[in-house]
C-alpha cells in the first residue's frame, strides 16, 4: 500500500511540477539557511580557536595599564626586565617568560620602505608566541645579551621590502639602527582581531632599548604556562608578585592586566555560537512558513480532487488509504525540498567559506537534522488536509463539480 501511495504521489507531483516546486520553495530556503549559517558559524568558531592557539600555547599576556572602560586604558608605569625575571623565577608552573618592548617604525631596504611594528625581546619570545622560523635562524643568547644588530622579520615585511629577493644576510634600517636579517618567520596570517601577525620585525631586547627606544621600559610580558597547569592560579601568582614589585597597597587596583588567551577564545566562540543560533532560528521560521505553504497547497489539492477522492471511496478505498495517499504526497514534497535545500546549502557554504576565508566544516548532524525536520514538517502540516480528504462523504464528493 505504501508503494502504491508513493507511486501516486510522484505522478501527482510530476503532473503539477511548477506548483510543486513553488510549494517546496519555503522548505528549500529554510533548510538551506539553517545549514549555511551553522556551517559558516562552525567554521568561524574553529578559525577563532586556531588563531588563538597560533598565538601561543597556554599563553598569558601581561600588559601595562588599568582598564577604565571600553577601549580605554589609563597610563601606568612600564615594566622592567627585572619584573619578567622575577616572574620566571618565582611563579610556579611557567614554561617560559618573554619580555617585549615594541613600537611602530619604518623599515627601509634600498629603495623600498614599509611601516611596521618592531619588537625587542628575548629568544623565549619565539617559543612563547609559537613563531617558528621558516628560513635562516633565530638570534642566539649571546647576541641577545650583547645587543647585536640582528633581526628576524615576518613574511609580510620580507615581501614588501625584498619582493622576490632572498632577505637573509641583507641589512635593513630601523630608524638609526642598521641590522642584519638573519631569519624569516613562518607565515601565520590574520589574527582574531584582524591584525597581520606577519607584519613585524624582531630584534634583541637590549638592541631595541639602546638603539631604538632609548630607555629600559617593557610594555608587555608574554608568559607560557605548563600544559595541564591551572592558569587561574598562575594568574594569581603573577598578580601577587607584580603588585608587590609595583608597591600597590591592598586597597589599590592593579595598574596592569593579565589576560588569558583561552578565556578570550572562549568568549569569541560563545559570541559566534550565539549569533549562529539566532540566525538558525530565523532559518527555522522559514521551514515553518514552508510547512504552512504545503498545508495550503494540499488543501487546494483536496478541493480540486474531490471527485477523484469520491470515486476511490465509492469503489471501496478505505479512509486510511486516502489519508496515507495525501500524507505521502506532503512528505514527498517536503523531503524533496529538504534534499534540494541540502545540496544548495552545501554549494553556497563552500563558496562563502572561500570568499570569507573561514574553514568549511561539514556538519553531518545538522544536515541530517534539517532533512528529518523537513520530513516532519510534511507529516505535521500534511495531516490536516489528508484527514479532510479521508473524511469526505463519497456521495457528496461525487456530486462535486
Amino acid at each position: 500500500m505504501l508503494g502504491n501511495a508513493l507511486l501516486l504521489a510522484f505522478r501527482t507531483l510530476r503532473r503539477n511540477a511548477m506548483r510543486s516546486l513553488l510549494t517546496m520553495l519555503g522548505i528549500i530556503i529554510g533548510v538551506a539557511a539553517v545549514i549555511v549559517v551553522v556551517t559558516l558559524g562552525s567554521g568561524a568558531t574553529q578559525q577563532v580557536s586556531q588563531q588563538v592557539a597560533s598565538l601561543g600555547s597556554n599563553l598569558l599576556m601581561v600588559s601595562v595599564g588599568k582598564r577604565m572602560g571600553p577601549g580605554q586604558v589609563s597610563g601606568a608605569e612600564a615594566f622592567k626586565l627585572a619584573d619578567a625575571e622575577a616572574l620566571a623565577k618565582d611563579v610556579y608552573g611557567l614554561v617560559a617568560v618573554a619580555p617585549v618592548a615594541s613600537g611602530s617604525t619604518t623599515a627601509i631596504y634600498a629603495n623600498e620602505n614599509w611601516s611596521t611594528n618592531v619588537s625587542g625581546t628575548t629568544d623565549a619570545f619565539f617559543s612563547v608566541s609559537n613563531q617558528p622560523v621558516a628560513e635562516g635562524r633565530l638570534f642566539t643568547a649571546s647576541e641577545a645579551r650583547l645587543g647585536t644588530a640582528v633581526c628576524v622579520i615576518g613574511q609580510t615585511v620580507a615581501t614588501k621590502l625584498f619582493r622576490l629577493q632572498n632577505p637573509l644576510n641583507n641589512r635593513i634600517r630601523l630608524q638609526k639602527l642598521s641590522c642584519e636579517v638573519i631569519g624569516v618567520l613562518k607565515a601565520k596570517g590574520q589574527s582574531t582581531m584582524g591584525t597581520d601577525q606577519d607584519d613585524l620585525v624582531v630584534v634583541p631586547l637590549r638592541t631595541y632599548q639602546r638603539r631604538i627606544a632609548g630607555n629600559q621600559e617593557i610594555n608587555l610580558i608574554k608568559v607560557s604556562v605548563q600544559s595541564g597547569h591551572d592558569t587561574e592560579k598562575v594568574k594569581q601568582g603573577i598578580e601577587s608578585i607584580l603588585r608587590t614589585r609595583r608597591h600597590l597597597a591592598s586597597t589599590e587596583e592593579n595598574n596592569f592586566n593579565v589576560m588569558d588567551m583561552k578565556e578570550i577564545a572562549a568568549m569569541l566562540s560563545s559570541t559566534t555560537q550565539t549569533m549562529t543560533g539566532m540566525l538558525s532560528a530565523v532559518g527555522a521560521v522559514s521551514l515553518l512558513v514552508g510547512g504552512i505553504g504545503i498545508m495550503n497547497i494540499m488543501l487546494v489539492s483536496v478541493t480540486e480532487r474531490t471527485r477523484e477522492i469520491g470515486i476511490r471511496l465509492a469503489i471501496g478505498a478505505l479512509e486510511n488509504e486516502v489519508l496515507l495517499q495525501f500524507l505521502v504526497e506532503a512528505v514527498v514534497l517536503s523531503s524533496f525540498g529538504g534534499l534540494i535545500g541540502i545540496l544548495l546549502a552545501l554549494g553556497i557554504a563552500l563558496g562563502l567559506s572561500g570568499l570569507l576565508q573561514v574553514p568549511f566544516v561539514f556538519q553531518g548532524g545538522i544536515v541530517l537534522t534539517a532533512f528529518l525536520f523537513s520530513a516532519a514538517v510534511g507529516v505535521v502540516f500534511g495531516y490536516f488536509p489528508a484527514r479532510k480528504a479521508a473524511r469526505l462523504d463519497p456521495i457528496e464528493a461525487l456530486r462535486h463539480e
